[in-house]
């Protein structure tokens, strides 16, 4: 069965404003108790290699922040060195989490001075960094919640990272586990904000509307939710934007809420062109993935047509299979990365297919139901 609801993204993205051109994903940059700690979890578990590094070895007094890279993702780990400050006061309203979306643009300057007259609150006004590597443009606005977009400039920029940091080069380097780049980034709003940050996404980054999944879409026995997704005009970036909607129970977006204490990043989607072969990998080396019953494999061929991979390898695994008129995707969710119920990643493969898993939703929430009413917050 087609999934038509999602289909034809490079017309609609083409109807995106794309006055300032992203290049891509530059960084994510998370907030996290204990920046080293977690740099081994992404470098054990994920395959993630060190980059660089900042900290008192390189003149920074209140932070240190370590640099992984995988293919095209990048993320940044920063934590507090003092008491108190704006690090600590985050984490300790939000737990672990993502506080920087950075976008890689031609002109940064520009790129704050086009967004913040159509609207954007600015977090970071236009400034040049260097070092002996060259330099550095960057700049930022707010966007939902207490996360920010900076827009990075590196055209003349040869350095590891950015000035302030230095490379990292440590020993212990375990081999990559076939992560390519960053699919999407999904975010969660709270009732009746995702029309607010759809329409942000639209005249103040100029971003087209996609796709959009309203309660009959997303929803199970007991709970509901509403999404939407925008991209920019070339559509290597892709921000689908999630609010809670009714339901007998509380919904995965409202106990996000609930734990994040406010809106903020849920997930990271993940690209790979193997999906077997990484999951495997990362299983082995202890990531863990929410559970899908084996029924829902029992007539799988007979829902989404032939494809490519063996049927009992994606049983074994809980990969999910959704078609759309261009292909089909195959997905999977990590559990939550930290102690809170909040972040989690997802992991995808894209054989053609532009949408975004309207087949796989229901098998995906009864899952992370299942895992809620462990928690108690079903």
């Amino acid at each position: 069965m087609k999934d038509n609801t999602s289909l034809k993204l490079d017309k609609i993205v083409g109807d995106a404003e794309d006055f300032l051109p992203i290049l891509g994903t530059d960084y994510v940059e998370f907030y996290v108790s204990n920046a080293k700690q977690i740099a081994h979890y992404f470098q054990s578990a994920w395959g993630f290699q060190p980059v660089a590094y900042k900290g008192l070895e390189t003149g920074s007094k209140d932070q240190v922040s370590y640099v992984l890279q995988q293919d095209k993702i990048r993320f940044v780990l920063t934590s507090p060195l003092q008491e108190g400050g704006e690090i600590n006061r985050h984490i300790d309203k939000h737990g672990d989490g993502v506080k920087v979306m950075a976008l890689w643009v031609d002109d940064a300057k520009k790129s704050w001075e086009e967004t913040t007259k159509r609207g954007a609150k600015s977090f970071l006004e236009p400034e040049t960094i260097e070092d002996d590597h060259g330099t550095v443009v960057r700049s930022g606005i707010h966007t939902y919640g207490e996360t920010v977009h900076i827009f990075i400039e590196r055209k003349n920029y040869k350095g590891a990272f950015l000035p302030g940091f230095q490379e990292w080069n440590p020993t212990y380097r375990p081999k990559p586990a076939g992560l390519k780049y960053i699919d999407h980034t999904v975010g969660n709003v709270d009732w009746g904000q995702m029309n607010k940050w759809i329409e942000f996404y639209r005249d103040v980054l100029g971003f087209g509307q996609i796709i959009s999944f309203d309660d009959k879409d997303i929803s199970t026995e007991y709970s509901a939710l509403m999404s939407k997704v925008m991209a920019n005009g070339n559509g290597r970036i892709k921000f689908p934007i999630n609010e809670p909607a009714e339901g007998k129970r509380k919904s995965q977006i409202e106990e996000y809420i609930e734990f994040y204490n406010g809106a903020g990043v849920q997930h990271l989607a993940l690209a790979t062109d193997d999906i077997i072969k990484t999951v495997r990998e990362l299983q082995s080396r202890g990531v863990e993935f929410l559970t899908i019953p084996t029924t829902y494999y029992d007539d799988l061929i007979e829902r989404v047509g032939p494809i490519d991979e063996d049927v009992e390898s994606l049983k074994e695994l809980g990969i999910l299979v959704d078609v759309d008129d261009e292909g089909y995707l195959l997905q999977l969710f990590t559990k939550p990365l930290g102690v809170r119920p909040t972040i989690f990643i997802e992991i995808i493969q894209r054989k053609g297919a532009k949408s975004f898993g309207k087949g796989t939703f229901k098998a995906l929430f009864e899952a992370i139901e299942r895992e809620q009413a462990l928690r108690g917050t079903l």
